[in-house]
């Protein structure tokens, strides 16, 4: 059996973490707001129901994941060290 990895040491920007954070900040903050956006909005079917929820979730999801990405990219720039002995 191939032994359990629990620690990674990405270059450049983790893409593991900004997908489960993308996936966890979608579900508590993206959810609610797409609950909230429907109450304006009549869906009498189940299929315009999630139609709706495809519609307005999808862009959710992705502004979410560039925001992590940005962020995580920022973050990454903030820990490098500068070499200034120039």
């Amino acid at each position: 059996m191939a032994d359990l990895v629990e620690r990674t040491d990405p270059d450049g920007v983790d893409f593991g973490w900004v997908m489960q954070v993308t996936f966890v900040t979608t579900i508590l903050v993206g959810a609610p707001l797409v609950a909230g956006l429907s109450i304006l909005v009549d869906l009498p079917t189940w299929g315009s129901r999630i139609s709706f929820a495809v519609r307005v979730g999808a862009p959710i999801w992705f502004l979410t994941a560039v925001a992590v990405f940005l962020y995580a990219k920022y973050k990454l720039e903030d820990d490098q060290p500068t070499d200034q002995s120039a």
